[in-house]
């Protein structure tokens, strides 16, 4: 496990590492009193592997392509919707539950892309970013001594929220290289504990869309057990090759058992934004929102102005969205795959997974640390998005981000084709 500065393994039990991340010299009242003050939950984790890769990406003078961002900001009218808010005076609190206009557009929006009839006033809530949502449905929908059901590799926040509510993580391995969901593991991961099931689709890290088929099983199961289940759906208009987005809560009896979160900062690849939103019906939101009015309470007016603008672009918008998108995820994954790289497919997300073992790579926090440093170019270890202690978590998947400027990609295909210079050593047939 990287250390929270990048700079060597980490050890969360040592006081003398910092709350930046950094070594510090020892403060004996602070090593004696702040330990046993800090909730275990969050004190024995170790700096999301985001910040990391990024700090060290910024260390080396590396390509980021670790952490999910774009390079460059969304819509030129997003920006001046934003700032004709700003300076009309929508600047004070904003409604818990957010603004009327974008709470209408989220409910337009369901209807429009997927004919899901959204009442606005009672079955929408805006949060601050979709992360604080995904925060919101756990600790709404969780009580202590209850069981989540989470797939595994997921977004690593999903656990420690969990966890936080006093419930307990139950992980079900997606399997590769399909990553494809076993409906037999996930019937038997359910106790009579169980009370939520968290999915994602298009799905970080590994760009797969659960397919109808797999949905079914889900909704077969919530309905057949009476479990709720956390939809996270940031990359809805991030899918390509014509697929459609499926919301679970299209299917026959998710209507009133299930939450779809969505993200602006995906959307209108404006991440540092922070603008989520949910819809489901008025019993779950209700508890949602009573979650996210003591964590956040309410989210910038003129920000959530500006989204409910974005929201009802017109299909040009979304088409050209998704088709730049693939596009450079053709571009880069064609470039990885002349490398020697074993590219996993990507159905949609801005990621592209690759197997470290084709390039002679045997353990992804090795691999992604010494591409960093030596090849300037930093991904992600796909193992940071398992749980830390599961014996069976694959170690050879790297994870790199798309959501680049096409020279930006260009550059680290040509620190990577530096690196390995030697053309990497045939594998053994399958």
């Amino acid at each position: 496990m990287f250390c929270r500065d990048g700079a060597g393994p980490c050890n969360v039990a040592t006081p003398a590492c910092g709350p930046a991340g950094g070594r510090q010299d020892v403060n004996l009242s602070h090593a004696v009193l702040s330990a046993p003050l800090l909730n275990p939950v969050f004190a024995n984790r170790p700096t999301t592997i985001f910040a990391v890769m990024s700090a060290l990406a910024r260390r080396h003078g590396a390509v980021n392509l670790g952490q999910g961002f774009p390079d460059e900001d969304g819509p030129p009218g997003l920006v001046e919707a934003a700032v004709r808010a700003l300076r009309s005076g929508q600047n004070q609190y904003a409604p818990v539950q957010g603004v009327p206009e974008l709470r209408r557009a989220v409910a337009a929006s369901n209807r429009r892309f997927y004919d899901l009839d959204i009442d606005w006033e009672t079955e929408t809530l805006i949060t601050a970013g979709a992360t604080a949502a995904l925060g919101a449905a756990f600790l709404a929908f969780l009580k202590p001594g209850d069981e989540a059901i989470l797939l595994a590799p997921c977004y690593d926040s999903y656990a420690p929220i969990v966890e936080a509510a006093g419930a307990t993580p139950r992980f079900v391995q997606l399997q590769p290289p399909a990553w494809r969901m076993d409906q037999a593991a996930l019937e038997a991961a359910i106790t009579p504990r169980t009370r939520v099931i968290a999915i994602n689709s298009p799905h970080n890290p590994t760009g797969r869309a659960l397919s109808h088929e797999e949905l079914q099983a889900v909704a077969d199961i919530a309905v057949r057990r009476d479990l709720l289940v956390i939809c996270d759906e940031v990359y809805e208009h991030l899918i390509f090759d014509g697929r459609p987005h499926i919301p679970l809560m299209t299917l026959p009896g998710m209507r009133e058992r299930c939450v779809r979160i969505g993200s602006a900062g995906k959307t209108f690849s404006m991440t540092g934004w922070r603008i989520g939103y949910a819809t489901g019906c008025e019993r779950l939101i209700t508890g949602m929102m009573k979650a996210h009015q003591f964590i956040v309470y309410t989210c910038p007016p003129h920000l959530q102005l500006a989204v409910a603008e974005g929201l009802a672009f017109g299909d040009e918008y979304y088409s050209s969205f998704i088709s730049t998108m693939q596009m450079k995820r053709d571009h880069f994954v064609a470039g990885l795959t002349d490398l020697g790289f074993d590219v996993l497919p990507c159905e949609g997300t801005y990621f592209a997974t690759v197997d470290i073992r084709s390039v002679g790579g045997k353990d992804d926090d090795d691999f992604c640390r010494d591409l960093t440093e030596n090849a300037g170019v930093a991904a992600i270890p796909v193992s940071a998005f398992y749980p830390p202690s599961d014996p069976n978590t694959p170690r050879n998947y790297a994870r790199f981000c798309f959501c680049k400027k096409i020279d930006v990609l260009d550059e680290a295909l040509r620190r990577l084709r530096s690196h390995f210079k030697s053309a990497p050593p045939a594998r053994d047939a399958q």
